[in-house]
């Protein structure tokens, strides 16, 4: 290592760029991060979770007061300020951002900011002309919005999850493409500002990783809010009229088309990589031109590896910390690999959809025998006070143990109550055990208790 600028270098710094770095300083690696991007933060803190999660939280508040109406506390007009909302929004993702920079500019690395392409295996340039070495590389570069793949989109001109943040004014109408996180958080963001909104998705339901009780019960409830849900269509295109963008797409067998002032893209992001001349060092991509890895995060190049959204398969945040951290420890000669059992993911709408472990599709798929029981917030005391009475919460377990596989939660403040699932199966413990864990009464959580009753396994 001696003949190498460093034992290793981490390209990106980002969520898992950072976790890969302050686990390499902490088992004594000469180290260098790499970040070329205009700013400092990486996608979740920049133009991902935090921000999107402080905007729902202000238009969760505009519903909030004019429902109160119904406990008798009256309000005058409810108006908005979007500058004024997204300046504060602003301000707190700053003090995020701010906090990030001051991490990667005080560790116990050389922080350059720079873009890099490989050279060899075991060298990279910069766009400023120097070259580095090191015995060891993390590829933590996250991803970019995908170009549209809809014909006449880019022409027409479209929003995005970065462009829809930076928004002067409301648009009068919206549609949105896609059923996945970003489409729907944005989706009911807008409706609930004032926005009339169409949401346009190919596939069967939204959320196509989620069961299809679990995805039909959100799309029920976005109905119910006013916004417009089609489901198994195919786009034809985007072309422009004299009263808007106009989409069309085929549905039920017949063409349909709707005009609205804005269309917002959803329709994913790529591992961005297209810049790292990654062929180069030898690196090589999956069909979805992701960066190739084992579960060590070690890429086909023994001394290279990748963690985040680059090498996916799931573009989470804490998964990505998570792999950022995995390869440092295979890197520092511990022996770490990523379980994907705890799987978790929770989109962020109200209701909203928290799911961790398996599916009832995916327990099918491996041929698990398992029982699953739900329960309705409709019939939960702690929700009919809150008036949250959309959705439920469903658990699988084990036909012959009892032990919890999966759990999946629609309903208010999903992405808390699933963490006690997460717990749950962490701990490998049975439906008879969770039952038995006391629960505070009127809570939320003392939902888990009644599917968690229904699947008890006496011994």
């Amino acid at each position: 290592m001696a003949n190498f600028d460093f034992d290793t270098v981490v390209v990106g710094g980002g969520s898992a760029g950072y976790a890969a770095a302050r686990t390499l300083a902490e088992g004594g690696q000469r180290l260098a991060v790499i970040e070329g991007g205009r700013e400092v933060g990486g996608l979740c803190i920049l133009r991902g979770c935090m921000p999107t999660k402080a905007l729902l939280h202000a238009a969760e508040l505009r519903r909030g007061i004019r429902e109160a109406e119904t406990w008798g506390i009256t309000t005058g007009e409810v108006r908005i300020d979007l500058p004024r909302m997204f300046a504060h929004k602003d301000a707190l993702i700053g003090e995020f951002a701010t906090y990030r920079r001051q991490q990667l500019e005080r560790g116990r690395w050389e922080f350059i900011r720079a873009r890099a392409r490989w050279v060899d295996a075991h060298t990279v340039e910069l766009d400023s002309g120097r070259r580095i070495t090191a015995a060891n590389f993390v590829i933590a570069t996250g991803s970019e919005l995908a170009p549209p793949p809809v014909p006449g989109l880019a022409e027409v001109g479209y929003l995005c999850s970065d462009t829809a943040m930076t928004l002067t004014r409301l648009p009068e109408s919206l549609v949105v493409l896609g059923g996945g996180a970003v489409s729907l958080e944005f989706a009911q963001f807008f409706a609930r500002l004032g926005t009339q909104v169409t949401l346009v998705q190919r596939g069967p339901h939204v959320l196509r990783e989620a069961d299809t009780d679990v995805a039909r019960e959100l799309e029920s409830a976005l109905r119910d809010e006013g916004i417009r849900v089609f489901t198994s269509t195919r786009i034809v295109g985007v072309d422009r009229t004299a009263e808007g963008k106009r989409l069309r797409f085929l549905y039920d067998g017949n063409e349909l088309e709707v005009t609205a002032q804005e269309i917002f893209h959803g329709l994913g992001r790529r591992p961005a990589v297209g810049d790292l001349n990654l062929p180069a060092a030898g690196v090589a991509l999956t069909s979805t031109s992701r960066i190739q890895v084992n579960a060590h995060q070690q890429t086909s190049v023994p001394h290279v590896w990748a963690a985040g959204d680059c090498c996916g398969p799931h573009d989470i945040v804490h998964l990505a910390i998570l792999r950022g951290e995995v390869a440092a420890k295979n890197i520092l000669g511990q022996s770490a690999e990523m379980d994907d059992r705890l799987l978790l993911s929770v989109v962020f709408t109200d209701p909203a959809v928290a799911m961790v472990g398996l599916t009832e599709t995916m327990a099918r798929a491996q041929g698990r025998e398992f029982r699953v029981a739900t329960y309705p917030f409709n019939d939960h005391g702690k929700s009919i006070i809150m008036g949250s009475q959309r959705g439920f919460v469903k658990l699988l377990a084990a036909k012959d143990t009892g032990e919890i596989l999966g759990g999946a939660c629609v309903g208010p403040h999903g992405g808390e109550l699933i963490q006690e699932i997460v717990v749950a199966m962490d701990r490998r413990m049975t439906a008879a055990q969770l039952a038995a864990v006391p629960h505070y009464h009127p809570t939320l959580a003392e939902i888990w208790t009644y599917p968690a009753e229904e699947l008890r396994v006496e011994s």
